[in-house]
């Protein structure tokens, strides 16, 4: 009589090691994702949460704060000092180019209204605005202080700026004089401090009224070495008395960055870049020559 032998377990006794390197890879996993979680950003953080769940945005309570793993590296910079932080809302080049276009229309507008067409020049360049002001339209002889017409022109300059606000990279407000004299130049002191000082008041009017960082206003005093007409006729020297402003627009395709970017980078003593044909076709969608 035959005896039938028993059948083996087979090899199923190691099934369990299948499990436990599933829960192992599963636990590496998780530690990575925490590990990862201790720098991450906010808005990085929500995109995770919203991944796995995206109704629970709408009752998070996460916010960032002043510590943690959550919390803002620029909060508190610059409070101490009062100082603005940069303006960084979100906008594309086209807009920047149509909000540009928008201010110099306005400003050109304005000056045939004011009645001071023949002092109020504006011109609209490649990116930028550029407008000049004969001395006649904010102050009076050798004074700095401006002129209450001045103050209505300032007024209804400091609208235009706002409508275009966002688009601006840095309002530059330039002062300059005359020479008194066409065969002997200004006291040098008398000279920088007038046309510096115009610059200023323009620049202190209009940083109360408009909603540009003041971190994009800048004011300088030229004197009288920049002139545009000739100082041997009272017409010329007329014209050479003025105060300008240059409004630039931001250049989103500026591998420099915008006007902000590049004072950091000059303190920081590195070499700037050029703007390389790859980025500019692969950031406007084209080749240039």
């Amino acid at each position: 009589m035959a005896i039938k032998k028993k059948s083996g377990g087979g090899g199923g006794g190691a099934n369990w090691m299948d499990t436990y390197g599933d829960m192992v890879t599963l636990l590496l996993c998780f530690f990575v994702l925490l590990y990862s979680m201790s720098t991450i950003s906010e808005e990085k953080f929500k995109a995770i949460v919203q991944s796995f769940n995206p109704s629970s945005l709408e009752q998070s309570t996460v916010t960032s704060g002043s510590e943690g793993p959550l919390a803002d590296p620029s909060e508190g910079i610059g409070s101490d000092y009062g100082l603005t932080p940069p303006d960084e809302t979100e906008i594309e080049q086209a807009d920047i180019e149509d909000l540009m276009d928008m201010l110099a229309q306005m400003l050109k507008e304005m000056a045939a209204e004011s009645g001071q067409a023949e002092n109020i020049e504006v011109t609209k360049g490649d990116g930028y605005v550029f407008v000049s002001f004969n001395d006649a339209v904010f102050f009076m002889g050798d004074s700095p202080s401006i002129t209450v017409e001045g103050e209505r022109i300032l007024n209804v300059v400091a609208d235009a700026l706002n409508k275009a606000a966002r688009a601006v990279d840095e309002l530059r407000i330039m002062g300059h004089t005359a020479q008194a004299s066409p065969d002997r130049p200004n006291n040098v002191d008398n000279d920088r401090r007038l046309a510096s000082n115009r610059a200023t008041n323009v620049t202190i009017y209009l940083q109360k009224r408009v909603e540009i960082s003041p971190a994009r206003i800048v004011s300088v005093g030229y004197g009288q070495h920049r002139p545009v007409d000739t100082n041997a006729t009272r017409d010329g020297r007329a014209h050479n008395r003025r105060v300008e402003m240059i409004i630039t627009g931001k250049n989103l395709y500026n591998e420099l960055g915008d006007a902000l970017q590049q004072y950091r980078t000059l303190r920081t003593g590195e070499a700037p870049a050029e703007v390389s044909e790859e980025f500019y076709a692969e950031n406007a969608g084209e080749s240039w020559e």
